[in-house]
């Protein structure tokens, strides 16, 4: 049974079995909890944090909703079913408007992951230092630190400018405007993360294991600065990581995508999910509810709904010249179902009857749980791997070539062409030469698709290279420029919130 933060807050009244007008007539619930009676132990405070890493589980964040929105908005997905629903599909072809239920549903997500954080940062640090020691209170701040920065780069990478909510609000009707520029939200993100480096730790044991570490503070940081284009910020953060001893390659590259394989010598970051706690939950209509399992597999599974499929693109970009010193890329098999292949142990075949939708296309591979089982169930415990060591080490062959040149990429982008499972032939190739900058970016782009497709990068990469001028077509169809660089703000948001006009919208919608 694999250990997983245990991310349900239970709390225990111990009430008495007298009753007097003394204590009825009190003017509040002493066994209601409010924000000025908890926080004050180290149950409280453990719990306070599991309860933000419990918003990652939420049906608009990692169950459900998170990685539509990414894997949508990039190249790597297209419609496998009969048809995608019309809000996914809007995704899928660019014609989104501020109304779109996904664009919603994931910036409320991300501002109750915002909100939760607030609550840890305010609250535990002011905790007695005699029921919640220093060193817990600092390293639970981190970790809230950690998962608001996460939750702001993800909003101001996808909508811009945002309010900036770093106060709990005192008031129900307490709103706030947009804030003043970007560089205003990078600034708290980064203040962020550099508490975070300082008071995780670098590796948890047992119960613990899945909370964030420096290593993944660092990582994230680094992934930040890449995307605002500033490689010199970058690197020394990945060098910490590389350096550190506490990451390394696996073998087997579909391992990273397995129940049985989490929290392995790769993971930087995971979002944990389980099957032990029950059914999927999370069907409600806010999207609030916590479900200890994702609908990941159920949707993009071979055998079952297969609402989203490998686009052509990204399966036509593995390397398949099977002559000389060349090879077909192992990664394209691990990482897609084809008809004929073996699933649930082996023991099953995969055949035209059991596909909706064009069989001629592949279905993902990649976190789905029939390799071990004949159907995904509607639910799976797979964890998403948010952030990979293999991601790292191309992360920093990027920064190399940015600031140094090809030769100093090459060790890092070649370690990831070298694990076990892959053993693809070191760069340079006749394919991919890289022997200039312009040559090793691009095997750094076909390096990075095929070795992180369908895992939320490459819409981010995608939109930073082209803030950066790197493109040289646009990989997307129906982008339209100066529109869909940024979402929209939600419509329901400008509605409800005093200090948002229909004038704040992004530009285009």
């Amino acid at each position: 049974m694999r250990n997983k933060i245990l991310l349900t807050i239970t709390t225990v009244f111990v009430l008495g079995s007298s009753c007097n007008e003394n204590v009825l007539d009190k003017d509040t619930n002493p066994s209601q909890l409010i924000t000025e009676t908890f926080y004050k132990n180290e149950p409280q405070a453990v719990a306070a944090i599991n309860s933000v890493y419990a918003g990652l589980q939420a049906n608009d964040l990692y169950n459900r909703e998170y990685f539509f929105v990414h894997d949508l908005l990039s190249d790597d997905c297209s419609s496998g079913g009969p048809q995608l629903e019309a809000p996914r599909g809007q995704i899928l072809n660019h014609v989104f408007d501020a109304s779109n239920p996904l664009v919603n549903s994931v910036w409320r997500g991300l501002y109750r992951m915002v909100h939760r954080s607030n609550l840890v940062i305010e609250n535990v640090p002011k905790a007695d230092d005699v029921l919640v020691s220093p060193a817990l209170k600092a390293r639970i701040e981190g970790e809230a630190r950690f998962l608001r920065a996460w939750a702001f780069f993800e909003l101001v990478s996808l909508w811009g400018r945002v309010p900036l909510m770093t106060k709990v609000a005192s008031t129900p009707g307490e709103n706030m405007g947009r804030s003043a520029s970007e560089d205003e939200v990078y600034a708290v993100i980064f203040e962020d993360l550099n508490t975070a480096i300082a008071n995780l730790p670098l590796n948890y044991t047992g119960a613990d294991l899945g909370r964030a570490t420096k290593g993944a503070a660092q990582a994230l940081a680094a992934r930040i600065h890449m995307f605002r284009g500033n490689y010199a910020e970058a690197r020394p953060l990945l060098n910490a990581v590389i350096t550190s001893g506490q990451y390394s390659l696996i073998p087997n590259f579909l391992d990273n995508f397995r129940e049985d394989n989490e929290f392995n010598s790769e993971s930087v970051f995971e979002v944990q999910f389980t099957e032990a706690f029950g059914d999927a939950g999370a069907w409600n209509a806010d999207g609030s509810d916590i479900a200890e399992v994702t609908f990941r597999g159920q949707e993009y599974g071979p055998n079952a709904w297969r609402n989203v499929i490998p686009s052509a693109s990204l399966v036509a970009e593995f390397e398949r010249v099977a002559n000389g010193a060349a090879k077909d890329d192992p990664r394209r098999a691990d990482s897609f179902y084809y008809i004929g292949d073996k699933f649930n142990n082996d023991q099953n075949t995969l055949t035209n009857t059991d596909v909706q939708g064009n069989v001629n296309i592949p279905s993902w591979k990649k976190y789905q749980m029939i390799y071990k089982r004949t159907t995904e169930n509607s639910r799976s415990g797979i964890n998403f791997r948010v952030i990979r060591y293999a991601d790292v080490l191309l992360m920093m062959a990027e920064c190399e070539n940015e600031l140094t040149g090809p030769a100093a990429a090459l060790p890092y982008i070649n370690q990831v062409r070298a694990r076990t499972s892959v053993a693809m032939p070191a760069y340079p190739t006749a394919q991919y030469p890289a022997n200039t900058k312009e040559e090793m970016f691009r095997a750094i782009v076909h390096e990075r698709r095929v070795e992180l497709g369908g895992e939320q990068i490459r819409n981010r990469d995608i939109r930073r290279w082209r803030k950066q001028n790197k493109l040289t077509t646009e990989p997307i169809a129906g982008f339209q420029v100066n529109k869909h660089e940024l979402l929209p703000i939600p419509l329901a948001e400008i509605d409800n919130n005093s200090q948002l006009e229909n004038s704040d919208q992004n530009p285009g919608y």
